[in-house]
């Protein structure tokens, strides 16, 4: 069993933290419990989390619906190990030290839930090779 200080941990970052990020950590969450401590958060958050979004979650059995897009701090970066970006470009700021990690996925805003599954379905994929990465079963 590790200790808390022996966790990795992961920050997500978009630019809105309504969707690419909460589904990343969300299942980082689901998948990994408390092997991994899990961030997510937005250049320029949104308001609410994409409700597309919290409906293809909710189908795969993972509830977001209390989730609140959090804005990006230096602090943030800084306490991660790993930072998986996803479409935030230069926003994003760079530490020397961590390891980063750039996942191109469509971005699912103004999309229906239609649109979200399949980006759902590859952020599990790549969660799952991730914790496979950081924190491999024992």
């Amino acid at each position: 069993m590790s200790t808390p200080a022996e966790r990795p941990s992961v920050l997500f970052v978009c630019v809105h933290n309504a969707g690419r990020s909460q589904m990343a950590a969300a299942y980082l969450t689901h998948l990994a419990g408390d092997r991994v401590q899990v961030r997510s958060a937005g250049s320029a958050p949104a308001g609410t989390v994409n409700p597309a979004v919290v409906e293809a979650m909710a189908e795969a059995g993972i509830d977001i619906s209390a989730e609140v897009p959090k804005v990006l701090t230096v602090e943030a970066v800084q306490a991660s190990d790993v930072v998986i970006t996803m479409g935030c470009g230069d926003t994003c700021p760079v530490f020397p030290g961590k390891h980063y990690l750039d996942w191109e996925l469509p971005d699912p805003a103004g999309q229906g839930v239609e649109a979200v599954r399949p980006i759902r379905d590859e952020i599990e994929k790549r969660i799952r090779g991730l914790i496979e990465e950081i924190s491999p079963a024992e």
